[in-house]
């Protein structure tokens, strides 16, 4: 009997996150209530507890601590961080049960869609984020360890950058983000963590038809959430009666929080030190416990890449290690969030391997794409995503054919001329999370497909249409 822990380490990458203090003081009033001058001497007063704050002076000294309000407000100061974090030397720091040394999972964010302030100045357009960490894992050689995944904050009513919504209906910006990743930069998620870790149906649903692996269960039997005044009663992240097994479990219908019939899997992923709660001893013990009964474990965990990661990480393999020690029959593993996922639940599947075909009718100037799918797919429906010839994206249903794994779509002068188009590119995944992308070029007459795990291209195969 296999004993084994998988270890996830998931980074919401959103780039670079400026604060002023005046900002630092603006979060104080607005989360507890506390309106003083934004001065250090009052922020050194705040954390050394000596200002009386009728009972909150504990609270409020962790949630402003420096290692909470301290940020990277630039790409010089994130990529100095990134630079050391990627190298060997540190992921070597612990390694696991193979001697493999420290794995990230970059979980990619898309600052767009929002219309109002951006106090934090966060690097906003399509792909920025995507584009430099890519870039990054390349120049450090770290591409075949790191895996780049979607990470995503639904737009709140008052537009501005440093606030998160929570409704997946009401942002109008999640499908063309998606689109442009696809068509771009030829990438499509197979894992997901959600921004503020807030799901709610729509979000459920959505995911249910592209994303077989969730990481955003930051459930907790030891967190402060109900002493913190703006995300009492599940506000953003409600996961609390969600399972808190460090195991996967397939979500209901009706409630992303309970064990059902749905086809994602949703697994736990906690905070490495937040004003929430924190990755403690007792949640790797609980890990490893699970696993030396027999039952594999996913241990993970996330934090932000606009802090200096590295006594989080340092403290996370602290932890571990010395947890490790304890049970030598158990195997740790440090891996991406796909194959954690895959190895866990022991699944596998065959690639869809999609045959294209595009039927033009010369009597109404309409094309119709038909697209079969040999081996099922994840969800319903491949993601479609349309680039026309003045660069606008657009996303689109399908047609369902008569016959399983048949889909069609029909372009003519109620849905975008075929003339108009420039790209065409449609993705799905498999239960195990490997990721086929078809590109056609419409004007060329090619298409691209291409066989992925996370970033990395496992095959490349060239078409004629």
């Amino acid at each position: 009997m296999s004993k084994d822990v998988y270890i996830v380490h998931c980074v919401d990458t959103e780039g670079p996150l400026y604060e002023s203090l005046e900002a630092t003081f603006s979060r104080l009033k607005e989360i507890f209530g506390v309106d003083l001058e934004p001065t250090r001497k009052n922020l050194n007063k705040i954390q050394n507890r000596e200002i009386d704050l009728n009972g909150k002076e504990d609270l409020v000294a962790d949630a402003f601590a420096d290692n909470r309000i301290s940020t990277l407000g630039s790409w010089t100061e994130v990529d100095k961080v990134l630079d050391d974090l990627m190298s060997e030397s540190f992921r070597n720091k612990v390694v696991d049960s193979e001697n493999n040394g420290w794995v990230f999972n970059w979980f990619c964010l898309d600052h767009v869609g929002f219309t109002g302030n951006n106090p934090r100045r966060r690097d906003a357009g399509f792909g920025n984020i995507y584009e430099h960490y890519l870039t990054k894992i390349k120049e450090n050689h770290c591409e075949k360890k790191d895996l780049l995944q979607f990470h995503y904050h639904p737009l709140p009513f008052n537009g501005h950058y440093n606030y998160c919504g929570t409704s997946y209906i009401n942002s109008n910006n999640l499908f063309e983000i998606m689109c442009r990743r696809l068509i771009d930069k030829q990438a499509f998620p197979a894992s997901y963590r959600a921004g503020m870790e807030a799901e709610r149906p729509d979000a459920h649903w959505f995911l249910e038809q592209w994303i077989p692996f969730d990481y955003s269960n930051d459930s907790y039997e030891r967190e402060n959430s109900s002493r913190q005044p703006d995300l009492r009663d599940g506000r953003y992240g409600d996961w609390r009666h969600a399972s808190m097994k460090w195991r996967p479990y397939h979500p209901s219908h009706d409630d992303y929080q309970e064990e059902g019939y749905c086809h994602r899997w949703i697994t736990r992923c906690i905070s490495l030190d937040s004003r929430v709660a924190k990755l403690e001893t007792q949640d790797v013990k609980e890990a490893f416990e699970q696993a030396d009964r027999g039952e594999t474990a996913i241990l993970s965990f996330a934090n932000h890449d606009f802090r200096d990661m590295h006594k989080e990480v340092e403290n996370a393999m602290y932890m571990i290690k010395s947890t490790a020690d304890k049970y030598p029959d158990v195997k740790y593993h440090f891996v991406d969030a796909i194959e954690a996922m895959k190895k866990t639940e022991g699944l596998e599947a065959a690639a869809p391997e999609f045959n294209v075909k595009l039927a033009k009718d010369q009597d109404n100037d309409a094309c119709e794409l038909v697209v079969m799918a040999r081996n099922s797919i994840f969800g319903t429906q491949p993601f479609l995503a349309i680039k026309t010839i003045t660069g606008q994206y657009f996303w689109d249903n399908w047609d369902y054919g008569l016959q399983k794994g048949k889909w069609t779509y029909v372009f003519d002068d109620k849905t975008l001329h075929f003339n108009t188009i420039d790209t065409i590119a449609f993705a799905s995944n498999n239960d195990e999370g490997k990721t086929e992308i078809i590109i056609v070029k419409v004007r060329e007459g090619k298409g691209l497909r291409l066989y992925k795990h996370g970033q990395r291209i496992l095959q490349k195969q060239e078409f004629n249409l």
